[in-house]
């Protein structure tokens, strides 16, 4: 049975179909047919709400198997950890990654619907790995988010991305590579 992998969309309008969709073919590609990668349509994408995506996502969750991961990109990323801090899935996950989150809170940007993150760190369980991604030409979350969630979650592995934009330069390399290691593959031969 092929890894699972829950790929969390962005905000926005045609963010699943135009944007998103370009980083789960590359983590698709880099990941090789290990993986089987769940790629969810959230309602009402324009305009994120944390209640709507929180429920969808608790529904995704319930369909999953132990040692999945689960990658959020942008917002998803932002409502996925908060989401596991709130209440995290009865399986056991391999890894969460997150692609250019935002960070809430102090420092970050403001939110009515999620309590600033400060003490995050506290609330998600110890035994999930936590990774951050974050580009240094990220004109959408300033890099400084990586360094708030750095210091929000002491134990998360943070991976400052070269001259990479908000959407990663559409290159989740680094990402499938931490997955691989996570789960125990090796990258698949090029074909």
């Amino acid at each position: 049975m092929p890894h699972q992998v829950l790929f969390i969309q962005g905000g926005g309008k045609g963010a699943h179909d135009e944007w998103d969709s370009k980083l789960v073919a590359s983590l698709a590609r880099e990941l090789g047919p290990d993986c089987e990668i769940r790629y969810p349509r959230l309602p009402k994408e324009a305009e994120p709400s944390y209640a709507r995506w929180q429920a969808a996502l608790n529904k995704e969750f319930a369909t999953l198997s132990d040692g999945a991961c689960l990658v959020g990109h942008s917002i998803g990323g932002t409502i996925l950890i908060n989401a596991l801090a709130d209440a995290p899935p009865a399986v056991r996950l391999r890894g969460v990654f997150l692609l250019a989150a935002p960070f809430v809170g102090e420092a970050g940007w403001p939110s009515d619907e999620i309590q600033p993150m400060s003490d995050l760190g506290q609330r998600l369980p110890e035994q999930i790995p936590i990774y951050v991604y974050h580009g240094s030409k990220d004109e959408t979350a300033p890099p400084t988010h990586a360094d708030l969630y750095a210091k929000a979650i002491p134990r998360a592995v943070v991976r400052r991305l070269p001259d990479r934009d908000h959407q990663l330069n559409g290159d989740l390399s680094e990402i499938a590579a931490d997955i691989r290691q996570r789960i125990g593959t090796t990258p698949s031969p090029p074909t």
